[in-house]
């Protein structure tokens, strides 16, 4: 059965939808203020995972930020590094670090670098060399069902990144050893650094694909909490193999001008830009609040 937070875990919980959207806005602006200030970054990548990492920090992982290596605890695997700002704001809100460190990141002698390092508080990896991350996440399945810890392990992948062919060599590995604790995530945006991704290194159908290795394969739109509540309940329930969730989402989903642009991909929005985005968030969250 899915593991829900109990009072053994200090997190904060939000189980209405129309306030995970509410937050969801808040982590863009975070976001986009941090890629803003450091001057470098990747935004497009980091706008489309938000509503899946929002929804696993805020209903799904048992995390405990006073505690963040107790050794029971889940654990979120940011294989796409380089998405690490929407994981940096998550973990601020969440009070694993104090908030103001945001504005530091990829400054010199700044915890909140590129990509996650290992020694900031909430990160379980060092990641960033694409490919790596569900090896890493198979082997503390392992570990965890070695220690008899009733935990799960969530991966979160490109789907650019399935291009690398350790992922395959770790999606064998899952599934021979039946790695129920382990669900993946593809972030499917559909474009990586040098354009589409059919047009890059065509990974033809990723459900097909999955489940020709055994996996129990689900999909669901990236962005819709809903969706992603029944996809996240759905693998739970799964006892014999480890589980994909496809989410289909938009390269810079919620602002307009860098929806679906690869442009977008490695580059971080000036002050003007900044401004435009803000005034575009502003309007949503108002019409949440109705």
């Amino acid at each position: 059965m899915f593991k829900r937070f109990n009072e053994r875990w200090e997190v904060k919980k939000i189980t209405d939808i129309t306030e995970l959207k509410k937050k969801a806005i808040d982590l863009r602006r975070d976001t986009l203020k941090m890629l803003t200030k450091a001057g470098s970054g990747h935004t497009g990548g980091s706008l489309s995972v938000i509503e899946i990492m929002a929804l696993l920090y805020y209903q799904r992982m048992n995390i405990d930020n006073r505690d963040p290596r107790r050794k029971d605890r889940d654990k979120f695997i940011l294989s796409k590094g380089h998405a690490c700002p929407a994981l940096y704001a998550i973990l601020a809100d969440l009070d694993f670090f104090p908030r103001e460190e945001l504005w530091t990141l990829r400054k010199l002698g700044s915890r909140l670098q590129g990509h996650p390092q290992l020694g900031l508080p909430g990160v379980e990896i060092s990641s960033g060399s694409l490919g790596q991350g569900l090896s890493i996440s198979v082997g503390m399945a392992l570990a965890d069902r070695m220690d008899d810890l009733n935990t799960r392990i969530y991966c979160l992948m490109g789907d650019g990144e399935t291009n690398e062919g350790q992922v395959w060599e770790a999606a064998m590995t899952a599934a021979h050893y039946k790695l129920a604790s382990l669900c993946g995530i593809i972030d499917c945006n559909k474009l990586q650094i040098d354009g589409r991704c059919c047009e890059v290194m065509n990974p033809g159908a990723h459900a097909k694909k999955w489940e020709s290795f055994r996996w129990h394969v689900i999909e669901a739109d990236g962005h819709d909490f809903k969706e992603l509540q029944n996809a996240f309940d759905e693998a739970a329930a799964v006892l014999d193999r480890p589980q994909m969730i496809i989410a289909h989402t938009v390269k810079g989903k919620g602002i307009s001008f860098i929806e679906n642009q690869v442009a977008w991909h490695g580059i971080a929005p000036k002050k003007d830009e900044l401004n435009k985005a803000f005034a575009e968030l502003d309007k949503q969250r108002k019409a949440l609040d109705g």
